[in-house]
């Protein structure tokens, strides 16, 4: 039977970057009850950065993404490879045109609290460090949720609690759910590409979750 086709999304950055898509080609890799998908490409906005290196060295097919990034641009990388299932792994930039349905992305704080536009990376995390300060919230957390064209506002799949402790700076932080991300995306990824979990792409209608729990972790709303 053949494996569902997936494409990641994954700016990184010149100098570095592009753990998430690694760790998602190594759990391909490893053992199929983790992530039964084949990633057929890895797009970035950067020619030659760490996303490059990673999908050199992985033997992944690379994708420049240069501007502009229109939605007709969207679609045309994801219909080079027969409209396959994205994921979205640190990908810095608005994603549209593509099929909110067959979309997933993983944001690292807790949503709808710690997202929108500017809302990425260290942004997220310094602002988390400074409401934790003000006794706003006691955890972090690792978001996935289906991709509208706004950004964090499509329908939530998966939320995993990141405990926040005194002395913590945004980068301390940030390792901490960094390592959640790379724990929980691929099994997540697992069950929407598999269809386990789904959603109609319509806005307003539920996400359709297993009868049973399958993994020990706050899934859905």
């Amino acid at each position: 039977m053949k494996k569902p086709q997936l494409i990641v999304f994954a700016s990184g950055s010149k100098e570095g970057g592009g753990s998430g898509f690694e760790n998602l080609v190594r759990a391909t890799r490893s053992n199929p009850r983790v992530l039964n998908a084949d990633i057929v490409a890895v797009v970035s906005n950067h020619e030659n950065g760490g996303v490059r290196e990673r999908a050199d060295r992985l033997s992944i097919p690379f994708e420049h993404f240069p501007l502009p990034r229109e939605a007709e641009d969207y679609k045309r990388i994801v219909e080079k490879y027969s409209n396959p299932w994205v994921a979205l792994s640190g990908w810095l930039k608005l994603a549209r045109g593509l099929d909110p349905k067959r979309t997933i992305n993983v944001h690292p704080g807790p949503l709808p609290e710690f997202g929108g536009d500017g809302m990425y990376g260290h942004h997220v995390h310094e602002a988390v460090i400074a409401a934790f300060g003000n006794e706003e919230v006691k955890y972090s957390a690792v978001s996935m949720h289906f991709v509208t064209e706004k950004y964090d506002e499509g329908p939530m799949v998966f939320q995993f609690p990141v405990p926040i402790y005194a002395g913590d700076t945004a980068e301390t932080l940030a390792a901490r759910v960094n390592a959640a991300e790379h724990c929980w995306q691929p099994y997540i990824i697992n069950l929407i590409v598999n269809e386990i979990i789904s959603w109609t792409g319509v806005s307003g209608d539920p996400v359709i979750f297993p009868k049973k729990t399958i993994y020990p972790f706050r899934v859905g709303q």
